[in-house]
């Protein structure tokens, strides 16, 4: 019997929850196929067997937590399970018979024989009860076993309701206050008032605790600034359609912004940076992540070495990485080690933001949407320009606002002068 374990997923990664079982317990496996994804706090992790056989049993269901290490199913490699497989189509021929006889022989035989059968079958459905993922979980947190909650849903269905009114029954010493945390729930229940609970995924909830330990963690600021995007509007609408014969991809904004940004971190290394303990380190790289929104929240790959990608490259790792987060395609490998972020509003239409720090990062700037105003020319002339507003969130603990404000002005120039990003990106 080969048991399946959950295995080291990374460096910060230690547990996950299972997301769907890919294969039923019964099935046949062939080694190396998926049986079990894994939600992390990342990225969703396929589980495969190491070798063929039949899936004996799976001991985690959707929605429970699993531990690195955890044996989470076990594989009958011998192929002798009574389980479908190859060996038992073979004996299909002979087996049915033998089973028909035994049945008929059991049949006449007096009712106990009967009763007895059906007791250990009982028994399993009384072991596992109906309750949805999330009650399980908390009546494992409550110490409560299922088999002794009463259900109220006509279908046996076990809720949180129910065991929190199990529980209050067992400990009445503590009802007073076990009643005031139930009145919520009894609210949400008024049929005037429907409501919908949905607990929250795994990554949706590290992606609030990192939000909120970002927050509190760092001296945070944003500054603002507007780009004139009149010159590279232009070049890439003279340059677009050559730029995909010749490379194979579109020519984006977010090549140039990359750019852009990398030419500032240059000059500014500060905000290229994070803080260790009472040290501050300096990146002498330039790994940028790029934040994707997916339908499990905010994710932020990570384009390697961008400083050492021209335009073409940085399109395509931005088009790869982000065809990989909607794909749930991502590797842990993609999401880490980033220096800095760009993230981009506008594409869903905001015109002003203050984004969050990527934590232990102490920089991310923020892009917007194209809209046109009226602006005031050097001849103090007005004309009607497409114009960005971009914002830079930084950490005051080691980057100062004086250096904040010049890093986003340089961003500015160098947009509003792209033909500079050839040299100064």
């Amino acid at each position: 019997m080969l048991e399946v374990k959950v295995p080291e997923l990374a460096e910060s990664v230690t547990e996950g929850t299972v997301a769907e079982w890919l294969k039923q317990a019964g099935d046949y496996v062939e080694k190396g196929e998926d049986i079990v994804e894994l939600e992390t706090d990342k990225v969703n992790v396929e589980i495969s067997a190491d070798e063929s056989g039949v899936l004996e049993s799976t001991l985690f269901e959707p929605g429970d937590t699993v531990k690195v290490g955890d044996v989470i199913a076990k594989i009958n490699t011998s192929g002798k399970s009574e389980a479908k497989n190859a060996d038992t189509e073979k004996k299909s021929e002979a087996e049915p018979a033998q089973e028909k006889q035994k049945e008929e022989t059991k049949a006449p035989s007096d009712t106990t024989e009967n009763n007895q059968q059906a007791e250990p079958s009982s028994k399993e459905e009384q072991e596992r009860p109906l309750a949805s993922p999330s009650a399980r979980k908390y009546a494992r947190e409550k110490g409560i076993s299922l088999s002794e909650v009463s259900p109220r849903d006509p279908l046996g269905r076990i809720r949180k309701e129910d065991i929190d009114e199990h529980q209050s029954k067992q400990q009445p010493a503590k009802s007073a206050p076990e009643s005031k945390s139930e009145q919520p729930e009894k609210k949400q229940d008024d049929p005037a008032k429907p409501v919908e609970r949905i607990p929250m995924s795994r990554r949706r909830k590290t992606i609030a605790k990192r939000l909120v330990e970002a927050q509190q963690t760092a001296a945070m600021l944003t500054t603002f600034n507007e780009v004139d995007m009149t010159n590279l509007m232009d070049l890439r609408k003279r340059r677009k359609d050559k730029f995909l014969d010749d490379n194979g991809v579109k020519l984006g904004f977010m090549s140039f912004f990359t750019k852009a940004v990398i030419g500032a971190l240059k000059k500014y290394p500060n905000v290229n940076a994070e803080i260790d303990g009472d040290d501050v380190v300096l990146k002498k790289f330039y790994d940028i992540g790029i934040a994707v929104s997916t339908e499990e929240g905010l994710v932020v790959p990570v384009v390697r070495n961008a400083d050492r990608l021209d335009f073409a490259g940085i399109e395509k790792e931005v088009g790869d990485l982000g065809k990989k987060a909607h794909n749930k395609k991502l590797a842990i490998s993609d999401l880490t080690g980033g220096t800095f972020t760009i993230t981009n509003g506008g594409v869903f239409g905001s015109l002003w933001s203050t984004p969050i720090l990527n934590s232990p990062q102490v920089g991310i700037l923020g892009m917007h949407t194209i809209q046109k105003r009226p602006v005031v020319m050097e001849n103090d002339e007005v004309e009607v320009r497409p114009m960005m507003y971009i914002a830079l969130s930084y950490d005051h603990r080691i980057i100062d606002g004086k250096d904040a404000v010049q890093f986003l002005v340089k961003v500015k120039e160098l947009i509003e002068d792209p033909e500079s990003l050839l040299l100064e990106g």
